[in-house]
């Protein structure tokens, strides 16, 4: 496969990934805001931004508009909903060829709307709705019409390092949140899980549950192990399955983050969360490096959150 397709595919799955998750959190974390004190809007926002990879100056004043700017509406911050929806149809522009006809009608579709300007006259609650609805049917026409080659590997392998990212910020907004109660139980909701969750542990609600769950649980598609073994899943099938050893430093960067997170205490990785789950924002940002060296030649130079790959 040229490299630029494999690249193209690889940043599809990325771009339409971090669009919904984004949309997940803000879909809890801004009703959250405003049923907040006002003192306390601030200091979420910047906690907020901060975990989503956004950077503001101390004397820049934030509040809940800074918020949906940087990351739901403006089209040339690469943060935003906007930006990657975009981003995403431009990448499958790229790889025409080895797109179904289905899912480049779904990302054409998507972008249109993104682009005419609708999205930002539709109501915030609906938005969140619309972008987890589209990116079901982009990911729908995908799976229901790709053939399982190598262009798909890449799509795949990019959807599951990005949702691993993405899950373990989310998680990370537990360690500053200061609603009453647990605020676990709008985690799993902001990751569609609540009801699996409830499931798995019979209806008993513990933080500890919910932290083993999101990061350890290997059924549930958007926990940080399931996503890092299916990352690793492709990166094995590109490779062929080699016999001994990985010389694929991606491959083994992830399969190391993987085994460390599944072979430890989990009341050791949760003692210091935030820490923890930047440290796995990390590797996956130097996953991304590796992956582009070893598949991409002549790779872009893409912007991201969390690291430059190039």
């Amino acid at each position: 496969m040229l490299s630029r397709i494999a690249e193209s595919m690889f940043w599809i799955g990325r771009y339409v990934e971090r669009a919904e998750d984004t949309a997940r959190i803000l879909d809890v974390q801004t009703q959250l805001l405003w049923e907040a004190a006002p003192a306390q809007e601030e200091e979420t926002c910047r906690n907020l931004l901060s975990i989503m990879g956004v950077g503001v100056e101390d004397d820049e004043p934030v509040d809940t508009a800074t918020v949906l700017a940087h990351l739901v509406h403006d089209i040339n911050r690469p943060t935003s909903v906007a930006a990657n929806l975009a981003a995403a149809r431009e990448s499958a522009r790229r790889a025409r060829e080895t797109l179904s006809e289905p899912m480049w009608e779904a990302l054409n579709s998507t972008h249109r709307v993104v682009a005419s300007g609708q999205l930002a006259r539709m109501p915030l609650a609906s938005v969140f709705t619309w972008v987890r609805d589209r990116v079901a049917l982009v990911n729908g026409a995908a799976d229901a019409t790709m053939t399982r080659d190598e262009g798909w590997q890449f799509l795949v392998l990019g959807r599951f390092i990005e949702r691993a990212d993405m899950t373990s910020r989310l998680v990370a907004t537990a360690s500053f949140r200061s609603t009453a109660g647990s605020p676990w139980t709008s985690i799993l909701r902001a990751c569609g899980g609540h009801e699996a969750f409830l499931r798995t542990y019979k209806g008993l609600e513990t933080d500890r549950g919910a932290a083993e769950f999101l990061l350890l649980d290997r059924l549930f598609p958007r926990s940080v192990v399931f996503s890092m073994s299916r990352a690793e899943q492709c990166l094995d099938n590109l490779e062929g399955g080699q016999r001994a050893g990985f010389q694929n430093d991606a491959h083994r960067l992830v399969g190391r983050t993987r085994a460390d997170l599944e072979y430890r205490a989990l009341s050791e990785v949760t003692a210091d969360l935030p820490a923890e789950m930047e440290r796995l924002q990390r590797t996956c940002a130097e996953a991304t490096e590796a992956i582009g060296r070893r598949y991409f030649a002549g790779s872009e130079g893409t912007y991201w959150m969390g690291g430059r790959v190039s």
